[in-house]
């Protein structure tokens, strides 16, 4: 087990532990730091269990023991430091839960950050700017993240669109040109269609920019691969901090091709900015109708 993915162990294994065991599972969730300063017997009285129930409790969640466990989660706390205070559990308040789900994304995108290949961010932004066509695959949650990002860059005068049917996919692969670029977009990276659909870009000698964890097999697959890595969701608490992620290294992208972009795309945005204007409510005018002051 690596480090990081322990109090996600244990919060995934909430609904099978024994009701005993759960006890120092929920302890552990609420303060992580305090635990790896305690002895067994520490643990087990604030839990209010036994020492025999904590040895289970480490084993049940793939430790050998509580030294292997205590070491284990100070070896986490020590990589990602808000990452021991995510674990949602039944027992949280309103105020518990929102900075988790808030701290659940930060940690998520601050890993994402720090373990970008600045050179595969470099190459994905050369291959965008120079193709005649930018076409984004994604489903479910991901198709949203596909969508949003057709957006960004049908604002930066990229031909572009996006797809989350999979014969609309298909359709798309095969009508490419060499050197048009497909962005897929996946937060499991293992999905057969995205990959059918990545395998007929290849065909037509388009190039194929993958979104998706490390070794998956769509990050495998493509010919540039952006590895978003973000924990399973699990049965409490899905907060998609992968989609996050993903929109995330989208602005990136968008961001990298305005900077090539230059100028000419600056006076662009200028007349689009102006010419959206007509479609928005004067601020003053807002202001009249929040204050009920006008019907």
């Amino acid at each position: 087990m690596k480090p990081a993915q322990l109090t996600q162990t244990i919060s995934d294994s909430l609904e099978k532990l024994r009701k005993s065991e759960k006890k120092v599972a929920e302890f552990v969730l609420k303060d992580p730091f305090a635990v790896i300063r305690m002895r067994i017997v520490d643990l087990a009285q604030n839990a209010s269990v036994s020492e025999p129930t904590v040895v289970r409790f480490c084993r049940a969640v793939g430790c050998h023991g509580f030294q292997d466990f205590k070491l284990a989660l100070a070896q986490q706390l020590a990589f990602s430091p808000s990452f021991g205070q995510i674990a949602v559990t039944d027992a949280d308040s309103t105020r518990e839960y929102t900075h988790k789900v808030f701290d659940s994304t930060v940690d998520t995108l601050l890993k994402v950050r720090d373990s970008l290949v600045l050179e595969d961010v470099d190459s994905a932004v050369e291959a965008i700017t120079e193709a005649k066509r930018v076409e984004f695959y994604g489903f479910g949650a991901s198709a949203a993240v596909a969508f949003d990002a057709q957006h960004k860059f049908f604002r930066l005068q990229i031909t572009s669109a996006a797809y989350s049917d999979p014969h609309l996919q298909n359709i798309s692969a095969t009508s490419l040109q060499p050197r048009d670029v497909v962005i897929a977009i996946s937060q499991s990276g293992r999905s057969k269609a995205l990959l059918d659909s990545m395998r007929l870009v290849k065909d037509v000698r388009g190039i194929t920019i993958a979104l998706a964890p490390t070794d998956s097999p769509v990050a495998l697959t493509a010919d540039i691969s952006i590895k978003v890595d973000s924990p399973e969701d699990n049965q409490i608490y899905i907060p998609l901090t992968a989609r996050i992620a993903h929109l995330a290294v989208i602005d990136v992208l968008a961001m990298g091709v305005a900077q090539r972009k230059g100028t000419k795309l600056d006076e662009h945005l200028k007349r689009l900015k102006a010419g959206l204007a007509s479609l928005r409510t004067p601020v003053s005018k807002r202001k009249l109708y929040v204050s009920g002051a006008e019907q």
